[in-house]
Protein backbone atom coordinates (compact mmCIF):
# COMPACT_ATOMS: atom_id res chain seq x y z
CA UNK A 1 0.00 0.00 0.00
CA UNK A 2 1.31 3.51 -0.79
CA UNK A 3 2.27 5.75 2.10
CA UNK A 4 -0.04 8.76 2.00
CA UNK A 5 1.28 10.35 5.18
CA UNK A 6 1.98 14.08 4.98
CA UNK A 7 5.54 14.91 4.01
CA UNK A 8 5.82 18.40 5.55
CA UNK A 9 4.47 20.61 8.31
CA UNK A 10 2.16 22.66 6.09
CA UNK A 11 0.59 19.57 4.57
CA UNK A 12 0.09 18.07 8.06
CA UNK A 13 -1.60 21.28 9.25
CA UNK A 14 -3.87 21.31 6.19
CA UNK A 15 -4.95 17.73 6.86
CA UNK A 16 -5.50 18.47 10.56
CA UNK A 17 -7.77 21.36 9.54
CA UNK A 18 -9.76 19.07 7.23
CA UNK A 19 -8.56 20.51 3.92
CA UNK A 20 -8.71 18.45 0.79
CA UNK A 21 -5.13 17.98 -0.39
CA UNK A 22 -4.85 17.81 -4.15
CA UNK A 23 -1.54 16.91 -5.78
CA UNK A 24 -1.01 20.58 -6.67
CA UNK A 25 -1.72 21.74 -3.11
CA UNK A 26 0.77 19.15 -1.86
CA UNK A 27 3.46 20.54 -4.17
CA UNK A 28 2.75 24.12 -3.08
CA UNK A 29 2.76 23.06 0.60
CA UNK A 30 6.12 21.35 0.05
CA UNK A 31 7.60 24.40 -1.66
CA UNK A 32 6.49 26.64 1.19
CA UNK A 33 7.67 24.22 3.90
CA UNK A 34 11.06 23.88 2.21
CA UNK A 35 11.50 27.66 1.91
CA UNK A 36 14.07 29.23 4.19
CA UNK A 37 13.28 32.68 2.84
CA UNK A 38 10.00 34.59 2.56
CA UNK A 39 8.89 33.97 -1.04
CA UNK A 40 6.19 35.93 -2.82
CA UNK A 41 3.52 34.18 -4.92
CA UNK A 42 5.54 34.51 -8.12
CA UNK A 43 8.55 32.80 -6.51
CA UNK A 44 6.34 30.07 -5.03
CA UNK A 45 4.91 29.55 -8.53
CA UNK A 46 8.37 29.32 -10.09
CA UNK A 47 9.51 26.75 -7.52
CA UNK A 48 6.27 24.76 -7.73
CA UNK A 49 6.41 24.83 -11.52
CA UNK A 50 9.88 23.28 -11.39
CA UNK A 51 8.22 20.29 -9.67
CA UNK A 52 4.96 20.22 -11.62
CA UNK A 53 4.62 22.32 -14.78
CA UNK A 54 0.80 22.04 -14.67
CA UNK A 55 0.54 24.36 -11.66
CA UNK A 56 -0.77 27.76 -12.74
CA UNK A 57 -0.12 31.09 -11.06
CA UNK A 58 -3.87 31.28 -10.32
CA UNK A 59 -3.68 27.96 -8.44
CA UNK A 60 -0.77 29.27 -6.38
CA UNK A 61 -2.67 32.48 -5.55
CA UNK A 62 -5.77 30.51 -4.49
CA UNK A 63 -3.76 28.00 -2.46
CA UNK A 64 -1.67 30.61 -0.67
CA UNK A 65 -4.86 32.51 0.21
CA UNK A 66 -6.47 29.29 1.48
CA UNK A 67 -3.42 28.53 3.66
CA UNK A 68 -3.38 32.11 4.93
CA UNK A 69 -7.10 32.05 5.80
CA UNK A 70 -6.54 28.79 7.69
CA UNK A 71 -3.73 30.36 9.77
CA UNK A 72 -1.13 28.07 8.23
CA UNK A 73 0.81 30.89 6.54
CA UNK A 74 1.68 34.38 7.69
CA UNK A 75 1.58 37.16 5.13
CA UNK A 76 4.11 39.99 5.35
CA UNK A 77 4.53 43.29 3.56
CA UNK A 78 8.20 44.19 3.75
CA UNK A 79 7.80 47.45 1.82
CA UNK A 80 8.69 46.17 -1.64
CA UNK A 81 5.11 46.02 -2.90
CA UNK A 82 4.96 42.21 -2.81
CA UNK A 83 3.22 40.06 -0.20
CA UNK A 84 5.70 37.58 1.26
CA UNK A 85 4.82 34.36 3.05
CA UNK A 86 6.19 32.10 5.75
CA UNK A 87 4.86 29.19 7.78
CA UNK A 88 3.10 30.14 10.98
CA UNK A 89 5.69 29.49 13.65
CA UNK A 90 5.18 28.38 17.21
CA UNK A 91 8.16 30.52 18.20
CA UNK A 92 7.74 34.27 17.91
CA UNK A 93 10.31 36.17 15.90
CA UNK A 94 10.72 39.60 14.36
CA UNK A 95 12.22 40.70 11.04
CA UNK A 96 15.06 43.01 10.00
CA UNK A 97 14.86 43.84 6.30
CA UNK A 98 17.81 45.12 4.26
CA UNK A 99 16.05 47.51 1.89
CA UNK A 100 18.97 47.45 -0.56
CA UNK A 101 19.34 43.70 -1.04
CA UNK A 102 15.94 42.52 0.18
CA UNK A 103 17.58 40.13 2.64
CA UNK A 104 15.32 39.31 5.57
CA UNK A 105 16.87 38.44 8.91
CA UNK A 106 14.71 36.74 11.52
CA UNK A 107 15.64 37.50 15.12
CA UNK A 108 14.47 37.25 18.71
CA UNK A 109 15.32 39.78 21.40
CA UNK A 110 14.04 39.49 24.96
CA UNK A 111 14.77 43.16 25.75
CA UNK A 112 12.49 44.28 22.90
CA UNK A 113 9.80 41.84 24.02
CA UNK A 114 9.97 43.14 27.62
CA UNK A 115 9.88 46.77 26.45
CA UNK A 116 6.76 46.14 24.37
CA UNK A 117 5.04 44.55 27.38
CA UNK A 118 6.04 47.54 29.51
CA UNK A 119 4.69 50.02 26.94
CA UNK A 120 1.37 48.18 26.69
CA UNK A 121 1.10 48.10 30.49
CA UNK A 122 1.85 51.85 30.68
CA UNK A 123 -1.18 52.50 28.50
CA UNK A 124 -3.40 50.11 30.45
CA UNK A 125 -3.22 47.27 27.94
CA UNK A 126 -2.25 43.64 28.01
CA UNK A 127 -0.21 42.76 24.94
CA UNK A 128 -1.74 39.80 23.10
CA UNK A 129 0.35 39.93 19.95
CA UNK A 130 2.54 42.08 17.79
CA UNK A 131 4.64 42.20 14.65
CA UNK A 132 7.93 44.02 14.48
CA UNK A 133 9.59 44.75 11.17
CA UNK A 134 12.74 46.84 11.10
CA UNK A 135 14.04 48.28 7.84
CA UNK A 136 17.69 49.16 7.39
CA UNK A 137 20.69 49.52 5.15
CA UNK A 138 24.14 48.02 5.75
CA UNK A 139 26.58 50.15 7.68
CA UNK A 140 29.37 51.38 5.42
CA UNK A 141 32.79 50.14 6.35
CA UNK A 142 35.41 52.86 6.69
CA UNK A 143 38.27 50.38 6.26
CA UNK A 144 40.38 51.19 3.20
Amino acid sequence: MPDNSPENKIERLCIEKGMKMTDQRRVIARVLSDSDDHPDVEEVHRRANDLDSRISIATVYRTVRLFEDADILNRHDFGDGRARYEEVSEEHHDHLIDIQSGEIIEFQNQEIEALQEKIAEKYGMKLVGHRLELFGIPLKSDKK
